[in-house]
């Protein structure tokens, strides 16, 4: 057995906004791994459009800094819950983890998620309070709060013991006491070499490397990423891969290795146990495998990953419209592209269904899912989606279904109003406390139906002063029905352009979705009717013309300006017998059934 003191392996856990990516800047900054000219992206970390709109990191990312001659791999986390499937992976490629957290905000549920993950196995925190530098900071406390979270979450002793560091990762230095001033990031650096142990195993035993992430290169096709576990790995090396899932086995040849260093991916000829490594050559290598000595064939465990809780139909785009914005438009295009995706996105499942133009598509909840479809449509696809379902599970016969965890931070004087909509969600209140500042904070346990489509009343009922954040919580027997929106759509007429005078008789009737000048179908929405029911309108209509004039009146049509939804509030949006029309270039809503005549013979069937 044998010890690598030249290498540490850690991930990093924090909440949306803590600072976590600010600060593995700061240590590659200070490691010396970029050169003085080089450039560095605010965020660099965040490789991906969307995560750098978003402000959140969705897949894992690697980077490696060097600290004294001792080489850190840092791996980045996501924080929310619905990206679960990442970060239980992640943890096994690492001895240890930094728990980042704000000294004003202190622990936020996300970390809650991970933390446990990472608690139960067995890995070694070491917490950095970041941000102490911000006015209304609160330290001691936030680490009197860490401590509660751990005992909560069933950490040992050897966990409890943990070293803290304070820091402010955007100026760029780190203390082992608050009331030090801080100089630079050495006692981060140092924690991190003394508190999280050094790789172990067998230095010379047959090969043995774990894949634990699979990234794609359109040049090199599929690279494995993981850790040797065992022994050395060499290019030009024949493995053996197998699974701890199955008996089958096939043989491979390691083409190319590649370590971390800083930001890029190095060639390297060998890597040793503890190293983590990129492998490209292998093509059909899943997410789990193990790649073995041909003599020694030994599959290593792998984490069961979390099940998806939220499933929605893709399907091919039928609107009038359809085949005009987008490049990709056919049933072939969308199933290769979701096939593709579930190799890499290992907590979604696509499954065929009775009609070739659909598929269903079942992930960790709304936001994992509305990811997919907006790298999607910048990818120049067009579909259509149906609404969000939660999955129901059968257990001793009877329905189960997904239960999350919902904390909510708001000024004291909305908390009537929140506790009130939230209890026609069939929510039980589990947790409040008040915090100085004149913000309450709930905890509740609420099936996850109940919060589709609530993100966008909680904004309106709080005027934007309310913070929300759900992590999912486990299954529980069903709860009974809730009552779904209480809104109607306001349906287009006919297909044509929607004119000021048309939308100027609309707007009476509810708010409006689109402006004046723009291209509508026959059963498109156009927006909302508070009434509850659908009506629908006209808003294509002109005025006739006359020829007396009227001085003034027709200058005097005074729109109120619509509403444009986001991708995400025209899910939460839709009804059951709705779609959301998705291109490259525009969201549309629509009725499933587009002739208002059919919609009723339809609805008199039902009946």
């Amino acid at each position: 057995m044998g010890k690598r003191e030249d290498l540490r392996n850690v991930a990093i856990i924090a909440h949306v906004d803590h600072g976590k990516t600010t600060l593995v800047d700061q240590l590659l900054r200070q490691s010396g791994i970029f050169r003085s000219n080089e450039t560095v992206a605010e965020r660099v970390m965040d490789s991906n459009d969307l995560e750098r709109e978003r402000g959140i990191t969705i897949l894992s990312k690697n980077t490696a800094v060097m600290y004294n001659g001792v080489k850190i791999n840092i791996v980045d986390t996501p924080g929310h819950a619905d990206f679960g499937g990442e970060v239980e992976r992640i943890l096994m490629m690492v001895d240890g983890v930094l728990l980042l957290v704000d000294a004003f905000e202190g622990c936020m549920p996300q970390t809650r998620f991970v933390l446990k993950k990472a608690l139960g196995l067995g890995k070694k925190p070491v917490v950095v309070v970041n941000k102490v530098d911000r006015p209304g900071a609160r330290p001691l406390e936030v680490v009197d709060e860490v401590l509660d979270l751990f005992i909560e979450l069933g950490a040992d002793e050897d966990q409890l013991d943990f070293p803290v560091v304070y820091a402010s990762a955007r100026d760029g230095y780190a203390m082992n006491d608050p009331t030090e001033t801080g100089v630079d990031m050495k006692p981060l650096f140092e924690a991190i070499i003394n508190d999280v142990p050094a790789p172990e195993g067998d230095l010379d035993g047959p090969t043995q490397v774990l894949f634990s992430n699979v990234d794609y290169d359109e040049y090199v096709g599929r690279i494995g990423i993981g850790r040797v576990e065992r022994g050395t790995v060499r290019v030009g090396q024949t493995v053996t891969i197998c699974s701890s899932t199955s008996d089958e086995t096939r043989n491979a040849r390691v083409t190319k290795l590649y370590q971390f260093e800083g930001l890029k991916r190095v060639d390297a000829e060998s890597a040793a146990l503890g190293d983590i490594v990129a492998v490209s050559g292998m093509a059909d290598l899943n997410i789990g495998e193990t790649a073995c000595d041909p003599e020694h064939v030994e599959a290593l465990p792998f984490v069961k990953i979390d099940e998806p809780t939220v499933s929605m139909l893709f399907m091919v785009n039928n609107s009038p419209f359809a085949g005009r914005e987008g490049k990709y438009v056919t049933s072939r295009n969308l199933r290769d592209r979701l096939f593709k995706e579930v190799e890499t996105n290992v907590a979604m499942r696509v499954e065929e269904t009775d009609s070739a133009d659909t598929f269903k598509v079942s992930g960790r909840g709304e936001l994992h899912l509305s990811i997919l479809i907006e790298q999607m449509r910048r990818q120049n696809y067009e579909f259509q989606v149906s609404r969000p379902n939660v999955i129901y599970k059968e257990i001793n016969g009877k329905k189960y279904e997904p239960i999350e965890l919902l904390m909510i931070e708001v000024p004291d004087s909305y908390v009537g109003a929140v506790m009130e909509k939230l209890g026609t969600r069939k929510a039980e209140l589990i947790n409040m406390g008040a915090r100085d500042s004149g913000t309450t904070h709930l905890e509740f346990r609420i099936p996850a139906r109940g919060i589709m489509g609530y993100r966008s009343e909680f904004l309106t009922d709080t005027n934007g002063n309310g913070i929300m954040n759900h992590v999912f919580d486990g299954y529980e027997p069903y709860k009974g029905d809730i009552q779904q929106r209480n809104t109607g759509s306001i349906v287009a007429h006919e297909t044509g352009e929607s004119t000021a005078y048309g939308l100027f008789y609309a707007q009476d009737r509810g708010r409006l979705f689109i402006g004046p000048g723009v291209p509508v179908y026959e059963g498109m929405i156009v927006g909302s009717n508070p009434k509850g029911d659908d009506i629908v309108i006209n808003v294509c209509k002109k005025k006739h013309a006359t020829n007396t004039r009227a001085s003034g009146s027709d200058e005097a049509l005074k729109l109120t300006p619509h509403t444009v939804l986001s991708l995400e509030q025209s899910l939460e949006f839709i009804a059951d017998d709705e779609l959301v029309e998705v291109t490259p270039h525009s969201i549309r809503m629509r009725k499933i059934i587009l002739s208002k005549e059919l919609r009723m013979k339809q609805a008199a069937r039902k009946k």
